[in-house]
């Protein structure tokens, strides 16, 4: 696939109603083994956050639908002047296989395109070698490795980081 969307692939504004969905999906014990924090969020939890976070101009909450069924969830978060964002992502456990690959896609040609964006960064931990190598095949250039950066409450672990430059992103359509 290049890197074109199709019509049945979109990213759209996360609402209250995608709440509980969102949450499900994060708490799944294989999203939620790859994320910074591990414990299961609570409901409360998860509004608050989400309150917050939809107050804040720099975040974009975003799900991703693939023939109107929502299969994903992203947030992009402006940290630099410029046009530079982080992104963080994960998709439904239960979403067909090749899911990740079309929410990539219609995430760049959002951040890209539609958001303007100059750079998007990305952080995997070193033992999420899936999430390594989809940075990789989406056109992320490593940028380094947080030597023992994140701390689980039992273990550190290396943060592999990434990043894409709007021109790679061009090149690659």
């Amino acid at each position: 696939m290049t890197g074109t969307v199709s019509a049945q692939q979109r990213v759209r504004p996360m609402t209250y109603e995608d709440l509980e969905r969102v949450l499900a999906w994060r708490n799944h014990e294989e999203v939620r083994r790859y994320m910074y924090t591990q414990h299961e969020i609570s409901l409360i939890e998860h509004s608050r956050w989400f309150e917050r976070a939809s107050q804040d101009s720099s975040r974009h909450l975003l799900v991703f639908e693939s023939n109107a069924v929502p299969l994903g969830f992203i947030n992009l978060h402006q940290i630099a002047p410029g046009g530079v964002a982080d992104w963080g992502f994960y998709v439904a456990p239960d979403a067909p296989r090749g899911t990740g690959r079309l929410l990539g896609h219609a995430v760049l040609q959002h951040a890209f395109a539609h958001l303007a964006l100059h750079k998007l960064c990305g952080q995997a931990l070193r033992f999420n070698t899936r999430s390594i190598k989809f940075h990789q095949r989406l056109g992320f250039q490593q940028e380094g490795i947080l030597r023992e950066q994140h701390f689980d409450g039992q273990s550190y672990h290396d943060v592999v980081c990434f990043g894409l430059l709007a021109s790679e992103w061009q090149s690659n359509l």
